[in-house]
Parts: structure tokens; sequence; C-alpha cells
């Protein structure tokens, strides 16, 4: 993770996130006002390239759907029908293209308007069940009125505007529509005797119809209102009211055809002014929004830079009290402390001055004051914590050395003992107990290596490795699983033996406690370009990837004793025997599952195998030649 070179230019960083966040801010407002008005001077695009079309189709759709229905009763010819349909065709490819180039408005839109394109082109298929005879007069009524709803559905999409009181007479204005349209479906149901099917959907459309006009009325302001309320107030309509009564009750009343065709019309010219009016009130309402939106940018542009300029003062005084508490504390951490704790090595007494940092800002103060403290109190740290360790490392130091005089007395008694017994399970038992005290001189020693001091036992020649692997063997508990392959007859130099046995010892103990009980331990030697190889491989259940590099890290890097981690003490004691003769121990896994710690003896360490004493062969019998 990168950081910043300087304090100022982390400050800046700091302040640059409420600056940009207020810069965003502003910016977002600006867009969405500005974009609020683009939407609202978008409302007569959107009307001219999709919803004028819309209504156009719709209005000749509901034409073809009358003319279809008359054909089927025998009232209309197909000449008639052609000449609608070509009209109706006219109208549809003039939608097409008109929509083409509005569609990619919204996401919505777009599915809507494919939506409706795929219900116009269901329009071949209705006029070929027509032309077919394959279709009813209900089930052609409901087969256009399928298409005529999509478009709505595409009025209700298009009509959403952010401007509430001009949406809300749009929403009321295409309810209207709707209700021409319902007027119109009822129009092709009723062109004379019905059967109850049809007056069953013709009582559902009345009953429908009549629910929008009523509820649109109420809900329209007063100059959208005065033309809807004469039409429905005139005679027409409540003489088309009357029929309606009728075709439900079962009757075909005489003039429901130019009654009804009247009324669609004068619907439709009261939904175009609507529309019109509406389509004239967005203009002046974008251009408010518009000078509201100049005049928050201008206001919100101000105020981002005085912003700027007041942080970016304020950031450059704090900079520069942060730049002098920096050069403090690095001089605290490059030069006192360093220089305190190498007289703490020599065992001189130390004393450090307070950190004074000239600052105005009381945190910042407070700060200088509170590295004094902890300069002071990492000193007191530093003398206890160098106290405490060489406390426990005297400790460790004299408990070993006592527990390897009384073990080696020990030792001497068992082996006294050994040589005066004379029964083999009393023999046993002594050999067992001789073993335990091996074993207890080992953790001994150990105490003795995590102390910092070396082991009293030592050789002073050297030792083949086979011999080093089998003294290693005898020092832990379950020998008996440990195999010792045939090797070289190399030697280790004497002043190494003891400690590389305790190091072989430790890694034959932790594999045989790691593995299972049946399974053997096998240790092998062999020769390197670069010295010696032991192998230590167990037959267990291995270890994780990461718990593997983190001990092989530990092997590689010794650290510091840690009184709490018991549990790594034999980790503990490898990696110091190899850190003191430079040997390196890699643990990696077993092909049999387990894992295998590989030593590396340095070539240092390692001699040649001791000559063969030379065999003398024995005196030849002189003979003894006579002269005669």
């Amino acid at each position: 993770m990168g950081r910043s070179r300087t304090i100022r230019m982390k400050i800046i960083g700091l302040l640059l996130v409420p600056l940009t966040s207020m810069v965003v801010l502003w910016g977002v407002i600006t867009a969405v006002t500005a974009t609020e008005s683009l939407d609202l001077r978008q409302y007569k695009t959107v009307w001219t390239n999709l919803r004028l079309p819309a209504y156009k189709l719709i209005n000749e759709i509901q034409r073809e759907r009358l003319v279809s229905a008359r054909l089927l009763r025998h009232t209309a010819d197909k000449a008639a029908v052609d000449t609608q349909r070509i009209r109706t065709d006219a109208a549809r490819e003039a939608f097409r293209k008109l929509s083409n180039d509005s569609k990619d408005r919204s996401e919505e839109i777009r599915t809507q308007v494919d939506a409706v394109y795929t219900q116009l082109d269901r329009l071949d298929a209705i006029r070929g069940e027509i032309d077919a005879d394959l279709s009813n007069r209900l089930h052609t009524v409901e087969s256009y009125s399928a298409v005529v709803d999509t478009l709505f559905d595409l009025h209700k999409r298009v009509a959403i505007i952010d401007d509430i009181p001009i949406y809300e007479q749009s929403r009321v204005v295409i309810d209207m529509g709707y209700a021409k349209e319902l007027l119109t479906r009822e129009q092709a149901i009723a062109l004379g005797p019905t059967t109850p099917a049809e007056r069953r959907l013709f009582t559902q459309l009345a009953g429908n119809r009549r629910f929008l006009v009523d509820q649109a009325l109420s809900e329209l302001d007063s100059s959208l209102r005065d033309t809807q309320v004469s039409l429905i107030a005139s005679p027409e309509y409540q003489r088309m009211r009357l029929m309606e009564d009728q075709v439900i009750a079962g009757a075909a009343p005489q003039g429901w055809l130019n009654t009804t065709e009247g009324l669609a019309k004068s619907f439709h010219e009261a939904q175009m002014q609507a529309s019109t009016m509406l389509n004239a009130r967005a203009a002046p309402v974008a251009d408010q929004v518009l000078n509201r939106a100049f005049l928050l940018a201008g206001t919100g542009l101000a105020l981002v830079v005085l912003s700027i300029a007041f942080s970016l003062r304020m950031g450059d005084r704090l900079s520069k009290e942060l730049g002098s508490l920096r050069l403090a504390a690095l001089e605290v951490a490059q030069e006192r402390l360093p220089h305190v704790v190498a007289k703490l090595r020599k065992g001189e007494k130390v004393e450090m001055p307070e950190l004074s940092v000239a600052s105005t800002t009381v945190e910042i103060d407070d700060v200088g004051q509170a590295f004094s403290t902890v300069q002071q109190t990492a000193v007191e740290a530093a003398v206890g914590q160098a106290q405490l360790s060489e406390g426990v490392g005297h400790v460790f130091r004299n408990l070993a050395r006592r527990s390897q005089a009384l073990l080696h007395r020990q030792r001497i008694q068992l082996e006294d003992m050994q040589h005066r017994a004379t029964d083999p399970e009393a023999l046993d038992d002594l050999f067992r107990l001789d073993h335990l005290t091996t074993r207890m001189r080992r953790h001994a020693e150990g105490l003795i290596i995590l102390s910092g001091a070396t082991p009293g036992r030592g050789w002073s020649r050297p030792v083949p490795l086979l011999d080093v692997a089998r003294a290693a063997t005898a020092e832990v508990e379950d020998y008996r699983r440990v195999t010792v392959e045939p090797m070289s007859g190399k030697r280790l130099a004497g002043p190494v033996v003891a400690d590389l046995i305790h190091l072989i010892a430790e890694l034959i103990e932790n594999a045989t406690v790691y593995s299972p009980e049946q399974t053997p331990v096998i240790v092998r030697g062999e020769d390197a370009a670069r010295g010696f190889v032991f192998e230590v491989e167990d037959r267990g259940n291995g270890m994780g990837p990461e718990e593997m590099d983190e001990l092989n890290e530990r092997l590689a890097s010794p650290p510091e004793f840690d009184l709490a981690d018991s549990e790594r003490l034999g980790l503990f004691v490898v990696s110091r025997l190899a850190a003191r003769h430079d040997i390196r121990v890699t643990l990696r896994g077993s092909p049999y599952g387990g894992t295998t710690a590989i030593v590396l003896i340095p070539e240092e360490h390692v001699a040649d195998p001791e000559p063969e004493a030379p065999v003398q062969e024995p005196a030849r019998p002189m003979r003894v030649v006579r002269s005669d």
C-alpha cells in the first residue's frame, strides 16, 4: 500500500476527500437540475416523435377494428376494409420511423416500444384470420384491443416527467383517451344483435368507461375540464348511455353506429386539444427550472471556491506544525532511542530529555508531550525487558546446570547397577531408566541453549555421521520406530557433534510424536555438493502449506524466545542450534503424506572417512641354497 512522501501531501489528500465530495455534490445538483430542465424541454420532442404518432395509429386501428366487425356482420364490403388497412399500414410505418429515433431515451421506454412492435406484427395474422373466416366478432375485437393496449402502455411510460402537476394532468388525459378506446370497443361489439358472451364483455367495457370518465373529470384542472364536461353533458352522450343500457338488456338500438361515431370523434378532438395544451405548459416550466439551476450552480461554485481556499490555508498551517512534530519524532526514533539502547546493552545509565514541539494547536502539543512520555516509558520498558531476559537466562542456565549434574550422577549410578545386575528383567528396567535419563539430559541442554549458553558435553575428535544419527536416535523415547539407513563414512567435526545430535534428536522426536505409532521414521544421510545432508522422514498427516511456510521461516531466521510459546520449545532449540553452526534446516512434504526435515551441514564441518590401517603381509620363509 503506497503512502504520501510528505505530511503536506497527506494533509492535502485528507482535505481532498471533503472538497472532492463537495465538488461532486455541486456537480450532481447542477446536473440533476439541468437534466430536469432538459427533460421538460424534451417533452415536446417526445410528444412529436412518440405520443402523437401513437395516437394517430390508435385512431386508425380503432377504425380498422370497426370496419372489420362490420365485415363480419356483412354490413361492409371488402373494399372498405382494404382501404382502411392501407391507412392503418401507413400510420404504422410512420410510427415505426419516428419511434426509432426516440426509443433509446431510456431502457424502460425501449422495452415498451419493442413490445408495441411485437403487437403490430400481429396485425397481418389478425387480418388473415378475418379473410379466411376463421375469427368471430368477439375474437376480432379482442385481438385488435390487445394491440391498442400496448400503445396506451407506451403513453403511460413516455408521459413520466419530473414536473408533478404536468405529469398528473397528462395521466388523466391518457385515461380519457383510454375511455374513448373503450367506447370504440363497445361500438364494434353492438353493431347488431349480440350474443351472451358479447353482452358480458360489453357490460364490462361500459362500466369501466363510465368509471374512468367520472374519475378523470374530478382530477382535471379547470382549463382542461371544460371541454370534457361539455362533451359529457351533451344530448348525444346521454342518448348513447341509454343505448348502452338497451344493449346490456339484449336489444339492438337504432342509430347506434351514428351516435357513437360522432362521440368518438368528439372525444378524440378533446383529447388532442388537452394534450397540446399540456405540451405547451412544459416549456415555461423548463425555463424556470433552468434559471434555478444556474442560480444553484453559481452559489454552489462560490461556496466550493471559498471552502477550497480556507481548507488549503488551514492545511498549510497544520502541515508546518506536523512537519515539526515529524522531525522531532524522527530524532527520537533514529538518534535518541538507538543511543539509549546501545548504552543499556553496555550497562550504562541513561537520561532522556523531554520532546518539545512549537505549536499553536493543542492536539499537536499534546502529541509532543505524549511522545516524551512514550520515549521515557520505552526506555523503562527496555531496561526492564533487558533485566527480565537476563534473569530468565540465568534461571534457565542455573536450573539446567543443576539438572545436568544430577543426571550425570544418576547415569553413573545406573551404569554401576547395570554391571551388577543379573536379573534380565531388572537389567531391562535399568536400561529404560538410563534411556529416560538421556532424554532428560537433552531437555536440560535445551534450556541451556535457550539461555544463550553452550552445553557442557563435547567431542574433541571427529565422529562418523552414522554414529551421530544413531546417538540422536538413542535419545528419543520411541526409538524402536526409527530406522537409520546406511550412509557414507564421512565424519563430523568434534565441536559440532553434541549440538547436531541434539538437533537431529529433536527432529526425530517431533516425527515420532506427530505420526501414527505403527508407522516408521526413516533417517538417511547422503553426501551433497556443499556438505552432508540428513533427512528425517515420517509418515504422519503432514501439515498445511501456510503452517509449513511459517515453520520454515522460523527455522531460517531464529526469533526471540517467547515464554508464552512453550509448545514450540523444540523448534526454538533447533533454530538456535542451526544458526550457531550455519546449518540449514528445511521442512517439506513427504511422498507418504507426512513431513520430511532436511538438515544441510556445511562442508567445513564434515571430514573424510578415517583411513583404514594398512594390513601387513606375513614374511616369506627365506630359501637356503646349498652348494655342493
